[in-house]
């Protein structure tokens, strides 16, 4: 895998900009991010379980905008995005209301 693809790598500063050394993220605030990105996913999910049709197809549809075009080289991390976000809407599915006649 080469540096840049490595999801620890340092970024690469902007042309033009000044590098920022910024200290490593502590155990303890890697533990919050993981929590929250938790909660937000799941904000998500409620989100999108009262959402039309329509919102959830969109939800989809940019999905296959993060992947890959023609003639470009997959990128392992967006790849994984895409079906990330797939896989919120399909999960959304599961929770929503149900029809009574």
């Amino acid at each position: 895998m080469s540096e840049s693809l490595h999801p620890t790598a340092p970024v690469q500063p902007a042309p033009g900009t000044v590098p920022v050394d910024e200290p490593d993220l502590t155990n303890a605030e890697l533990v919050q991010l993981r929590v929250r990105v938790i909660a937000l996913e799941n904000m998500v999910i409620a989100l999108l379980a009262n959402a039309p049709p329509s919102q959830q197809a969109l939800a989809r549809e940019m999905a296959s905008y993060i992947s890959p075009r023609p003639g470009y080289t997959p990128h392992a991390l967006t790849l994984h995005a895409a079906g990330q976000m797939r896989s919120l809407v399909d999960r959304a599915d599961r929770f929503q209301p149900t029809q009574t006649n």
